[in-house]
């Protein structure tokens, strides 16, 4: 259970003035194992994650891995090796016989280190007014018959806005008919 900070200064506060850990444990009401913790510390912030390494069955095959991603970076990208592909050929060829989701996560880890600047991405941005169009086709019900309508889609994306209008076809003067009419 987590002690509120409200409580852990108090806890400091009466300790200060000479106050006993079982007075202390009854007025506040915890336990006395929880004033002693508290009651000693000056600096009641989290101390940093101790994250223990241990050694992991993927590292005698780091160096072949890397050998591989990195002749991979001269190939098309459909003919690169995916994670997958790195742990059947490391299974298959060096005898590895750790589990998949170290192999995952060395690969992902990897290609964020050494990606080059045009292998990113630009971050989309939309101003308001820009738009978007396209023309769709769907299929109605007109008359008891179903047929096929053209429909001239205008998207805004600041927004998130959308305009549909049905026309008889996907041509210029189905477009001008549209803006004359609305």
């Amino acid at each position: 259970m987590t002690v509120p900070v409200s409580v852990q200064q108090r806890i400091r506060v009466l300790d200060a003035r000479g106050v006993s850990w079982r007075g202390i444990a009854k007025e506040v009401g915890v336990a006395r194992d929880t004033v002693a913790k508290y009651a000693g510390k000056e600096d009641c912030s989290p101390g940093p994650e101790r994250h223990v390494s241990r050694p992991s069955k993927l590292d005698p095959f780091r160096t072949t891995v890397d050998g591989w991603l990195e002749a991979d970076r001269f190939m098309p990208r459909k003919q690169r090796h995916t994670a997958k592909r790195v742990y059947d050929r490391l299974v298959a060829e060096k005898g590895y016989q750790g589990s998949y989701s170290p192999v995952q996560r060395y690969v992902k880890r990897w290609r964020e280190e050494h990606r080059l600047p045009e292998e990113g991405y630009l971050e989309l941005e939309w101003h308001p007014g820009e738009a978007q169009v396209d023309f769709g086709l769907a299929q109605a019900v007109i008359g008891g018959n179903r047929v096929d309508v053209h429909c001239l889609v205008v998207t805004f994306p600041w927004s998130n806005m959308r305009y549909c209008v049905a026309l008889p076809g996907e041509n210029a003067e189905c477009v001008c008919m549209c803006s004359i009419g609305c």
